[in-house]
């Protein structure tokens, strides 16, 4: 063999073997991306990488102290502790809070690695004045409820239809709506795709995302600043070997497209977590009534905190607007 053969031999099986490593090195840190999206017990990232998934949306330490004091308030609030059995055997953990004179009922679904009193601290104590039963459900694959695996809404659409039956069975003469913040919001808009009770008059979703798959290449091309094409791939491969779907197997597109339900959809203007264009995807897709809101320069989950007035407002319209609908 000629020594110009043996050398382009070399060369390309030494590009080979960079090919190879590339391809493993790509695996290993799509596996690691998804075991922290998914996995009740994450692997711990670096700081900066860590920090570099939600952008910028938790570093206003003024909004930080506040969603910490109103959790803790709302932790300490007089509530009923309830348990239900999700439609796949898994054990899920509600917190109750009784209206007097209750004129409808909301079940409020938390984000991803978030809290139900996180998520509801400040908006609660509004909602159950203006007379409401709440229902705060602590999302699977977190907190204490069951689940090894958070399902970033392909689940949890599930659990929450459970949530709204419970609900219906017991207050079944008061209309239900269905709330959401982040994970939560996309959580009760998947839901919408699914035969809810009667008594559901609507859905109000907060800063949520179209779709897993949508939102992890917004994380992974704008937030992380890597390539998304093979990674997306190998996502999704690995996320329905772990909770049975992919990651683009389901959105809140197809479920708006195919709901009757009235919505109301929120996101804050400045959202580096979850871009504000998905919820304009979500209401364009939406077939049933819908109203939007905006706020001006709120970033993620941040929105009843930087337009309080102006966000209630929305919700209470939403409620009178929908409330005297027969159950």
């Amino acid at each position: 063999m000629k020594k110009s053969h043996k050398t382009a031999l070399k060369i390309a099986g030494a590009g080979v073997a960079v090919a190879a490593v590339a391809a493993a090195a790509s695996y290993i840190t799509t596996k690691i991306l998804v075991m922290v999206a998914l996995d009740r017990n994450p692997p711990k990232l670096p700081g900066k990488a860590a920090g570099a998934i939600s952008g910028s949306a938790f570093d206003n330490k003024d909004f930080i102290s506040d969603v910490e004091k109103y959790a803790k308030l709302l932790e300490n609030s007089e509530h009923e502790l309830l348990e239900i059995t999700a439609f796949d055997g898994t054990s899920l953990v509600g917190h109750y809070f009784k209206t007097p004179g209750a004129k409808r009922t909301v079940v409020c679904m938390h984000g991803w690695r978030s809290s139900w009193s996180i998520d509801f601290g400040m908006s609660a104590p509004h909602w159950i004045e203006q007379g409401c039963n709440l229902i705060i459900p602590e999302q699977r694959g977190q907190s204490n409820s069951g689940g090894d695996y958070i399902g970033f809404g392909l689940i949890e659409r599930f659990d929450c239809l459970d949530w709204a039956n419970y609900a219906a069975q017991l207050c079944p003469e008061l209309p239900i709506y269905l709330s959401g913040v982040s994970m939560g919001a996309s959580t009760v808009l998947m839901a919408a795709g699914l035969e809810l009770p009667s008594q559901v008059k609507g859905i109000i979703a907060d800063c949520g995302f179209t779709s897993p798959y949508a939102i992890w290449k917004h994380v992974i091309k704008n937030n992380l600043h890597m390539g998304f094409g093979i990674k997306g791939v190998m996502a999704n491969a690995i996320c329905k070997k772990r909770i049975n779907f992919g990651a683009d197997s389901y959105s809140t597109i197809e479920a708006l497209q195919n709901s009757s339900v009235p919505v109301l959809l929120i996101h804050g203007d400045k959202d580096s977590f979850v871009p504000v264009d998905m919820s304009y995807e979500n209401y364009e897709a939406c077939t049933a009534p819908k109203s939007l809101l905006i706020v001006s320069d709120a970033e993620h989950g941040m929105s009843f905190w930087k337009d309080t007035e102006g966000y209630k407002k929305a919700v209470f319209d939403f409620w009178d607007k929908y409330d005297a609908e027969q159950v």
